[in-house]
């Protein structure tokens, strides 16, 4: 199925935006769909690659000339990849003082943003495609409703587009893009290493990051560790989802979690073989609640609600799996996997609305099961609702 069939979320504030500001960045992690979405979007625009040696070439050794041949309604992917023509484009926006001028794609945020900041600051709107989202998948007839199913095969527009079995498609994924980008980013040279820390990561996705027992786990030092988590994040690999500090008179846990934000390279660094092994794996719930996350994320981005997720644990081990912040108050959920909806899971939600003292306007369970239903204040939902 051409992916360029399937609905993308994002479509409509892309185009706001381009109708808005001069020029618009499109972040994401590489086979999220950028290109195709922008080369769908915008038939009129030219397109141009800055992986391309040639083009390349031309941009950094050039760049007035470059932009003089590309001056208006242009593509550029791989932005990051020409770091001295930022400068020169915004030269040019601000001479023409045209909207929609230019289009930026990239795949390594640290780098784009970095750009953007120095040189492009209130002059481009800035968005972010993950892998597709629950919705998206659902608006094209794609979705499976076993979510081991949908967790196995994850959500890389490639695995639907060309009907690609996972864990080939995931194999290479590590291979030609997380291997090389990582090495773009921060010069790697123990990938053995690198990789045993991706594969300790998953292990023990949902949990807090405790630095030091994984640096001693991969042989390496802390410092090394935090950087190579940071390029995984700055990479869209993995997500570190921050504590909530408000204490309630409560001591807190300070450190984040790790989750990936697709769940078929989850599935894939831990060895699952198929999607009925997510049953019987003690890694059942973590992969379930990382599920949810990732949707939620998703959605965020694709939806544009500029929302900032949290978690909350105390130090005796009262947690909320996530929460934001809602019209002045905050909106809680628990994740549980279990397709059984029952007052007993219910309990977390309650213990910490009574300590908030007023402050939780909804509270939600993100469940296995398909039905919606609220019991008493709480409501339950299907993970991808």
């Amino acid at each position: 199925m051409d992916s360029r069939v399937v609905p993308r979320l994002l479509t409509n504030k892309i185009k706001q935006f381009v109708r808005q500001y001069p020029i618009v960045a499109l972040t994401g992690p590489r086979q999220s769909g950028k290109t195709t979405i922008l080369r769908a979007m915008f038939e009129g625009y030219r397109y141009l690659s800055l992986e391309d040696i040639s083009v390349r070439e031309f941009a950094e050794n050039d760049p007035i000339g470059f932009l003089k041949q590309y001056d208006d309604k242009v593509i550029f992917d791989e932005a990051q990849r020409v770091p001295s023509l930022f400068p020169y484009l915004q030269v040019s926006v601000d001479k023409s003082r045209k909207l929609g001028q230019y289009i930026l794609s990239g795949s390594q945020n640290f780098h784009m943003m970095e750009r953007i900041t120095q040189s492009l600051a209130g002059r481009v709107a800035i968005t972010r495609l993950l892998p597709f989202d629950a919705k998206e998948l659902k608006a094209a007839d794609l979705f499976e409703e076993n979510w081991m199913e949908m967790a196995f095969k994850g959500f890389y527009p490639a695995i639907y587009d060309r009907n690609l079995s996972p864990r080939e498609f995931y194999n290479s994924y590590l291979s030609t893009y997380i291997d090389r980008d990582v090495s773009d980013l921060r010069n790697i040279h123990d990938f053995r290493a690198f990789r045993t820390l991706l594969g300790l990561l998953a292990g023990r996705v949902g949990q807090l990051i405790n630095y030091s027992d994984l640096a001693k786990s991969v042989g390496v030092s802390q410092p090394t560790v935090k950087a190579w988590i940071a390029v995984l994040e700055r990479s869209y690999i993995v997500y570190t989802l921050p504590p909530y500090f408000e204490n309630f008179s409560q001591r807190l846990i300070k450190r984040p979690k790790i989750y990936f934000y697709d769940t078929g390279l989850l599935c894939f660094l831990l060895g699952v073989m198929d999607p009925e092994a997510i049953q019987a794996s003690n890694l059942r719930g973590p992969i379930f609640e990382n599920l949810c996350v990732a949707e939620l994320l998703k959605r965020n981005e694709h939806e544009y609600t500029l929302l900032d997720f949290y978690f909350w644990r105390n130090s005796s081990g009262k947690e909320i799996d996530l929460l934001h912040l809602l019209n002045g108050g905050l909106s809680i959920y628990e994740v549980k996997s279990t397709s059984t909806r029952s007052t007993k899971i219910m309990k977390g939600l309650q213990f910490f609305s009574e300590l908030a003292k007023g402050q939780v306007k909804q509270k939600t369970i993100l469940y296995g099961g398909s039905e919606s239903e609220v019991w008493n204040d709480v409501q339950f939902r299907p993970w991808w609702a």
